[in-house]
């Protein structure tokens, strides 16, 4: 977990000015964040905060904010009102969506996107390739330094056995981890990954389980998840939102026990 008082963190990007200073503990600050959407609030003053290195999950019944809380910080949706910050100094809403990305905040979407007729490999390469022109990357040479971090990238995510594989014969959990494999191959200091689990074997799930409770402390990620068995596997923390606004946080069994959200979510 990241020291509370000084935590200094630097974002892979092209701006060497940019550094992610943490000194308050938290690497994420959301304040009385507001989204409307033709009168409906997504987010209804929704204020959030993430410490550097933790997991946390995010849970939630459909239309509680998860998503559109995730498009916010991720430059995506311009909130009505509020504040979000990236550290102590950054603020997000200043920013573009590319820019954002570049200050080390990567997101996996629900539905993996993987080069599917290139090999597991190559997917790597690409995403952690500074020069991004398609050709160029697809002709050079790999250089040791680039050969270990994606072998080190293929171990973290249980892929190395499928290094030389198109990524369109893995299956679905397969690809999902390879999905996250690339944004890893990005060097996010903030990590935000939606349903990492869904459509997963038990064996699956329990390889995921293991590799991104490997992930905090190196990283701060960010889980928001329906599988509530996943949810109790993984959690040190769970936020709940209900209604574009944080209904609970705590110990997962703090949480199970509050009869809000049971008359809410785990009710249901």
């Amino acid at each position: 977990m990241a020291d509370s008082t000084h935590t200094r963190l630097s974002p892979r990007c092209d701006d060497p000015e940019i550094v992610v200073e943490s000194t308050h503990g938290w690497i994420l600050y959301l304040d009385e964040v507001t989204v409307s959407f033709d009168g409906f609030r997504a987010l209804n003053e929704l204020s959030l905060t993430i410490d550097a290195g933790e997991l946390r999950c995010i849970i939630g019944p459909n239309g509680a904010g998860k998503t559109t809380m995730m498009d916010v910080i991720t430059g995506k949706t311009r909130p009505d009102s509020g504040t979000v910050f990236y550290g102590d100094h950054i603020d997000l809403l200043k920013h573009s969506e590319a820019e954002i990305a570049s200050f080390g905040i990567g997101r996996k979407f629900q539905k993996p996107t993987v080069f599917i007729n290139q090999t597991v490999a190559k997917n790597l390469e690409l995403a952690g390739a500074k020069n991004k022109h398609v050709w160029p990357m697809l002709i050079k040479d790999r250089d040791s330094e680039e050969l270990d971090r994606i072998d080190d990238t293929l171990r973290t995510i249980s892929l190395s056995e499928q290094a030389n594989r198109l990524a369109g014969v893995l299956s679905h959990g397969q690809k999902q981890w390879l999905e996250i494999g690339m944004l890893l191959m990005q060097d996010p200091q903030l990590l935000l990954v939606d349903e990492p689990v869904a459509g997963m074997t038990h064996q699956e799930i329990e390889a995921t389980t293991e590799f991104l409770a490997n992930l905090a402390g190196k990283r701060t990620v960010v889980v928001v998840e329906h599988d509530m068995e996943f949810v109790r596997s993984i959690a040190h923390k769970v936020t709940v939102l209900h209604e574009g606004m944080v209904l609970a946080e705590g110990q997962m069994d703090e949480v199970q026990e509050n009869s809000k959200v049971i008359e809410v979510y785990l009710g249901e």
